[in-house]
């Protein structure tokens, strides 16, 4: 694997696991998970705008003559895909040392939440019974890690797709 791509992978992927290493921190003292996910796509977003400027830097220094949208897809998909692999370590990390009752704490504000914005009983119900397979799902550490990574993938994709379109050769 060429340096250019493992170095931008892994300064993307560091990027992710830093910011939600704080993040967990931050809920850690603060309780309240209300902007969590929002907090968490940014610090997504930033980190696959490393995968932009790495696919830049790979067409600069180490592309040759055949430097096109499927050269430059494929540079950014492995870059996305160590920078992925990266966040699903962190991740685990987190949820193993520093967050373990995160879903319960999360199904709990989740349904706190609904109730308060009115939602009938019934969708209460139906919410808390999905969630409930999803509880049980995050007990198996390989389903765990897939849908972490599903996390930050589409964002990761959806750049590749960006820095492909717009850093080819024409």
């Amino acid at each position: 694997m060429n340096k250019t791509i493992l170095t931008y992978g892994l300064l993307s992927g560091a990027v992710a696991a830093t910011l939600m290493l704080c993040t967990a921190f931050y809920l850690q003292s603060s309780q309240d998970t209300s902007n969590s996910a929002l907090i968490g796509y940014a610090g997504i977003l930033l980190s696959m705008l490393i995968v932009f400027l790495g696919v830049r830097a790979y067409r600069e220094r180490d592309a040759g003559d055949g430097w096109g949208f499927g050269k430059a897809f494929q540079t950014g998909l492995l870059m996305t895909l160590i920078s992925c692999a990266c966040y699903v370590v962190a991740w685990m990390l987190v949820y193993e040392f520093i967050m373990p009752d995160f879903m319960e704490k999360y199904i709990e504000q989740h349904l706190a939440q609904m109730r308060t914005s009115g939602v009938g009983e019934e969708q209460i119900q139906q919410q808390a019974a999905e969630m409930e397979m999803y509880r049980e799902m995050y007990k198996n550490p390989f389903k765990r890690a897939a849908l972490t990574f599903l996390e930050p993938f589409p964002m990761g994709l959806l750049t590749t797709l960006v820095s492909a379109f717009v850093l080819r050769k024409k």
